[in-house]
């Protein structure tokens, strides 16, 4: 009945139908509906005030209310081409603010992943070589308030206290992924939330290494062992000191290398 009223509504106007905006009868809102796994050129200032050119997904949703029968898919791809500037927090959180008023909507929800380099030094030789970080910026608005969270992956290398006091020759060691996710009161750069995970971590990783530069960064991991829950103990002192974090998770995946599976802890701390 409705797709008939639009129709001849759309006939004697010379217009389309809006089916999207018609009336709903089932009364059941929706959380989240929108777009997901789009991908779109940005623009990332680093701390050296460089902008890195890289490749976003991103996932974009916004509340239904109970009445109407769909949104306006095409308005997200539209505000994202209208965004092709510098991302930043505070034109993420613009986005978010444009995205819940162009499509009539109380709360909306945006995340946007994209690869994060930096440029390392390896310790002994000087040579330089990237390392790519998984970023992914994550806002929320609700009560017409945005909150906005900064999740980063960051690989580094953790070595086993109990391998080395037990074994008479060396210690095991693997690769381990360490993600933090912060809300801030202020403004904070990705590479500060690198930096406090890396120096927590057994040894940081580098892009390229030299002989001289794989003893330095193997001698530096055995002198510094630490467990799956150190990791994650030392890392959350670290935020927890710093005043502009309001809340955060802390989390450690160890790949073991002598295990078929990997070791894991989280700490979560909410406001």
């Amino acid at each position: 009945m409705m797709s008939e009223i639009l129709e001849k509504e759309a006939k004697s106007t010379g217009t389309l139908p809006d089916v999207q905006n018609s009336q709903d009868t089932r009364a059941i809102a929706i959380n989240k509906v929108g777009i997901k796994d789009i991908r779109h050129p940005v623009q990332v200032k680093d701390r050296t005030g460089k902008i890195q050119h890289t490749i976003a997904n991103f996932n974009m949703y916004v509340d239904l209310p109970h009445e109407f029968k769909g949104t306006h898919m095409s308005r997200f791809v539209e505000i994202l081409n209208n965004h092709e500037w510098e991302i930043t927090v505070h034109s993420f959180k613009d986005m978010l603010t444009e995205m819940t008023s162009r499509l009539d909507a109380e709360c909306g929800h945006i995340e946007m992943t994209f690869q994060f380099f930096i440029n390392k030094t390896a310790p002994a030789s000087g040579v330089q070589s990237l390392l790519d970080y998984e970023v992914t910026f994550v806002g929320e608005r609700k009560n017409s308030k945005n909150i906005i969270n900064i999740k980063v992956v960051v690989p580094v290398t953790s070595l086993c206290p109990c391998s080395k006091k037990i074994s008479d020759r060396g210690a095991h060691n693997q690769r381990s992924h360490v993600t933090v996710n912060v809300e801030t009161e202020d403004f904070i750069w990705v590479e500060e939330i690198i930096d406090m995970v890396e120096k927590q971590a057994s040894c940081e990783l580098y892009g390229l290494l030299k002989r001289p530069d794989e003893k330095i960064v193997t001698e530096r991991a055995y002198d510094n062992p630490k467990f799956v829950e150190d990791m994650v103990r030392d890392i959350a002192h670290q935020l927890n000191i710093d005043e502009r974090i309001l809340s955060y998770t802390v989390e450690s995946e160890n790949f073991e290398s002598i295990h078929n599976h990997s070791a894991y802890a989280l700490i979560e701390k909410t406001r």
